[in-house]
């Protein structure tokens, strides 16, 4: 059985960002990947907010990110890990086909986001369909969008998207909001804002890029059309943390850290948009990697 200093299970740029600091700082270090190197970002077409680029997109950014951690001799394997376990200064990390030894694990499970599931939704993505309005909000500076969601991530959306798009068009399922009343006064005081309660989404419109949304009135059956260019899709995120829940403290499904990713197991980090934080943006997934990777090479000196 292979040990190594540090072993990293989550692909996206938090995970590799914490690879790619221990590797620097002459620690082994092994990730293993579920799906695809990358994580949420590699699916976004166009990236305007990772410093040092005025413009990239998110496979491109991916892709390098995996070149430098690769090249600098960071070990990886496409596998899932179901399971970690502690025994004495160890982690066993079981993947549904082997079992790797380390003296660190850093969790950078990440999170999806929750889809409307309905007729080409993935096939949409990235052509009018987003889930995140601060990544993709400002490529409709000056046209009418839409968000779909009733909870607080949904109402900042549509304020933040107010600040270059035409017209918002808030669409709710229920009749009444789920969100902070700061948030929600703050809503109903734009201009800019439609808000539609008791709506659901049934079709999206368009070929190739979306053109506008049908909904159903759940009370009425009535059909309810919005023009617009694209739609946000705010209604929850799902966290990838159960395999851990044995190790770590869950709020709500995500990891609690300190201030330096400490979980409350000695050698047990957790990064990135699958920990309890307030924001989660490439910019604060790759932070979270550098303090992981700091703080878990200092512990593996010490242990040393």
């Amino acid at each position: 059985m292979k040990q190594y200093d540090a072993i990293v299970i989550g692909g996206g740029p938090a995970g590799m960002s914490a690879a790619l600091n221990l590797k620097r700082m002459g620690k082994s270090v092994l990730i293993l990947e579920k799906e695809a190197f990358g994580g949420q970002i590699a699916t976004s077409p166009r990236v305007e907010n990772i410093p040092g680029y005025k413009e990239i997109s998110g496979l491109d950014f991916s892709n390098l990110f995996f070149e430098q951690i690769t090249d600098l001799g960071v070990d990886f394997d496409l596998e899932e890990v179901k399971k970690v376990e502690k025994e004495g200064d160890l982690f066993k990390v079981i993947s549904d086909y082997h079992t790797y030894e380390s003296k660190v694990v850093i969790i950078a499970a990440g999170v999806t986001h929750r889809h409307m599931g309905i007729a080409r939704e993935e096939e949409m993505v990235g052509h009018g369909v987003s889930y995140c309005a601060v990544c993709d909000g400002a490529f409709y500076k000056g046209q009418d969008v839409a968000v779909i969601g009733d909870a607080n991530s949904a109402l900042q959306y549509a304020l933040n998207l107010t600040n270059y798009c035409h017209k918002v068009y808030l669409c709710m399922l229920f009749d009444r909001f789920f969100a902070d009343k700061i948030l929600v006064d703050r809503v109903l005081e734009n201009d800019k804002i439609v808000v539609t309660k008791e709506i659901s989404l049934t079709e999206l419109l368009g070929e190739k890029e979306l053109t506008g949304l049908n909904f159903k009135n759940t009370k009425t059956n009535e059909v309810v059309h919005f023009d617009c260019k694209a739609v946000f899709i705010a209604i929850g995120q799902i966290p990838h943390n159960d395999n851990y829940s044995n190790l770590v403290k869950l709020e709500k499904g995500y990891i609690v850290v300190d201030e330096m990713m400490r979980t409350e197991i000695p050698g047990l980090y957790a990064i990135g948009d699958c920990t309890k934080k307030a924001y989660r943006q490439v910019s604060t997934a790759v932070s979270d990697g550098l303090i992981a990777a700091v703080n878990a090479s200092n512990y593996l000196d010490q242990k040393n």
